[in-house]
């Protein structure tokens, strides 16, 4: 089965059946496993080439087929080394197909990013993942959106591969320097990084000092009059308040600023979800100490999460719905709902009580942040 499959995907298929051939052949890795070893460097070939497919979702399924071969691939020093040459837009296979090369190259970056994170320790040569590292950080002042918080994604991926005084030297003098003159691109790349530094196991061991830099980094952020940039902010507040040493005193820092956007109804929706992932990075990451999550957050904060939950768009409500959900432990029973009962005020909680048996007692598990 493996063998006819691969040879007819790169055939002038429409883009339904290649993704229903990708998605066979990601099914035949799970099943088959070792027993597939031979065919490796086939599965390679055909999954990098989708990656320049014109369709999205053509692209999608690559990434995800490269990170199932990972665990049977030996050799992931030739695999890193071609996709940050098409990262970087150098292969000549890009757009070939009649993809963007912004496009391919965010599919290329996602693609590297998930090869590193799941067989980056196999990388043999000492250049593969430096290689990797340098693209990655040119790449975070690129033009195209997508691209930098691709680029962004292979950074979080490589420095937790590297020395650690390597994620702290990128923070010190490029990441963490906020100038007057930087452009919103710049900005954009930046809070990026941020956020995918501080979600790697690095975050937890960077020092105190570049950690307090970072809550007021994400702070100009978060406050930045162009939409990609505050909601980077918004997202990487919650990344480096979860790794800081001293949480609580950090959020409350950042409460305000947090309240007002919350509150602020003309606010795009984009900004409202950047929250939301934020609050869910950092409900993720935090050891609140003695504490459980909603005392962590507070009643403030919690009340204005459960109104965006209760209002706004559809995608907005799904958002929050997700926060509450990990604020009151759902996964864990009622404690979490009965805490915030004894803080909430009546209407609140008797609203909080129905989306609890309504909805939240239906989550299985965030999802919000698999859009960021």
């Amino acid at each position: 089965m493996t063998g006819p499959l691969l040879r007819v995907v790169g055939d002038r298929n429409p883009s339904n059946v290649k993704i229903a051939i990708l998605r066979t052949l990601g099914l035949i890795l799970v099943k088959g496993g070792p027993a597939l070893r031979a065919f490796v460097p086939q599965f390679q070939t055909t999954f990098v080439k989708a990656l320049s497919d014109p369709s999205r979702q053509v692209r999608v399924e690559a990434i995800q087929a490269l990170t199932l071969l990972m665990p049977l691939s030996t050799r992931v020093d030739p695999l890193i080394k071609e996709l940050v040459g098409g990262s970087l837009g150098k292969n000549a296979a890009v757009g070939e197909s009649g993809g963007t090369i912004a496009a391919v190259q965010t599919a290329t970056l996602e693609a590297l990013a998930a090869v590193l994170k799941e067989g980056g320790k196999k990388a043999k040569l000492p250049d593969s993942i430096r290689s990797a590292f340098d693209a990655a950080k040119d790449l975070l002042e690129n033009e195209d959106e997508s691209v930098r918080e691709g680029a962004a994604k292979v950074l979080g991926a490589t420095v937790e591969l590297m020395d650690p005084s390597v994620a702290e030297e990128v923070l010190q003098s490029d990441i963490l320097v906020v100038g007057g003159d930087d452009s919103g691109t710049i900005k954009h790349g930046k809070a990026c990084a941020i956020r995918q530094i501080f979600v790697s196991s690095v975050g937890e061991k960077l020092d105190a000092s570049l950690k307090e830099k970072a809550v007021q980094s994400v702070l100009v952020y978060m406050n930045d009059d162009k939409g990609a940039v505050k909601e980077a902010g918004c997202v990487a507040f919650g990344a480096v308040v979860g790794r800081s040493n001293k949480p609580s005193s950090d959020l409350a820092k950042l409460e305000s600023v947090l309240l007002e956007i919350m509150g602020n109804s003309r606010a795009p929706m984009e900004i409202h979800r950047g929250v939301a992932a934020g609050f869910c990075i950092l409900l993720d990451l935090v050891d609140a100490g003695d504490q459980d999550n909603v005392h962590f957050l507070g009643k403030t904060l919690v009340d204005a999460c459960l109104q965006l939950a209760m209002s706004g768009s559809q995608r907005v409500q799904y958002a929050y719905n997700d926060v509450l959900w990990l604020t009151l432990d759902v996964a864990n029973g009622q404690a979490g709902l009965d805490v915030y009962a004894g803080l909430g005020d009546f209407e609140n909680v008797k609203a909080m009580k129905s989306l609890h048996a309504k909805v939240l007692t239906r989550i299985k598990e965030p999802t919000i942040l698999k859009d960021y």
